[in-house]
């Protein structure tokens, strides 16, 4: 049987609270004709100024630190936001600047983007990133060496495991650590929904709430047994409705029920992780 992960304090398990506030870069990503669609950009309007505040104070309710992850667009556009994630203890992280798809840019590219991002996250926080999530499909080894180059400690990013590793690039061991998440810890998937640009292509009915509930819960008691590592994705978006709150609020509430659980940022755990593994 493999050796289970050492937790901090002897903790069962890591939990990693995660948003990302993609605000109207998501839809723009979509398709640039929808700046041109104000009934569109209005879904993802929705998150920073409706969403965040909710759910930041739902968080200090609780006494969790989350992991945000904001494009460099929904930053500039509500830096409010950020700078009010950021005093409450609550990490920032690096997603791109129009929640481009990484796996589609070459390295000229993507360093502008990172370049751009890191400068406009750091202004208005005045801290040092160190996370980076992909905001859509995939990314590059281009994308690994812009992360190790630019001082990044962690990318969320992966699916290959559901604990932290360390990211190699060509066989080569870094100073990175990937700190994996799931689409089925994801809330789009199940809440996403718009008709035109068609989201998701399919156009399958909107879930109600206890079926994303039963499999946030069963797979944390999985992640729980075997001393894990739960990422958990959340869209302000999507997760700030009124009702998806009331549903964010009964999740944490069955999380809270279990003993030893670390609840953590991004920053925490892949700091440890590496300062104990590598």
């Amino acid at each position: 049987m493999e050796k289970p992960v050492e937790w901090p304090n002897g903790a069962r398990m890591a939990f990693m609270l995660s948003f990302d506030v993609d605000g109207e870069s998501l839809w723009l990503a979509l398709d640039p004709e929808n700046a041109r669609r104000p009934k569109v950009l209005s879904l993802g309007t929705y998150g920073p100024l409706r969403g965040m505040p909710r759910i930041l104070d739902l968080l200090e309710e609780f006494s969790i630190k989350a992991t945000f992850f904001y494009p460099g667009y929904t930053a500039e556009k509500y830096p409010e936001g950020v700078r009010e994630a950021s005093k409450r203890g609550h990490e920032i992280a690096f997603h791109g600047y129009l929640h481009e798809n990484f796996g589609n840019l070459d390295e000229k590219k993507q360093r502008e983007i990172f370049n751009k991002t890191t400068k406009i996250l750091e202004d208005i926080t005045g801290l040092k990133v160190k996370g980076f999530r992909t905001p859509a499909g995939d990314l590059t080894k281009d994308t690994l060496k812009l992360m190790e180059e630019f001082g990044f400690t962690y990318s969320s990013s992966m699916r290959g495991d559901d604990r932290p590793y360390q990211i190699q690039i060509d066989g080569r061991k870094t100073n990175l650590v990937e700190l994996p998440a799931h689409w089925e810890l994801d809330d789009f998937p199940y809440f996403g929904f718009n008709f035109t640009p068609p989201v998701p292509h399919g156009q399958c009915r909107i879930s109600p709430t206890d079926v994303p509930f039963k499999i946030f819960t069963e797979e944390f008691k999985g992640y729980y047994k075997y001393g894990l590592m739960y990422v958990i994705m959340f869209h302000p978006q999507v997760i700030g409705k009124p009702g998806r709150m009331l549903f964010l609020r009964n999740f944490l509430e069955f999380v809270k029920t279990y003993p030893d659980v670390w609840f953590a940022r991004g920053e925490d755990i892949a700091g440890h992780y590496a300062q104990r593994y590598f």
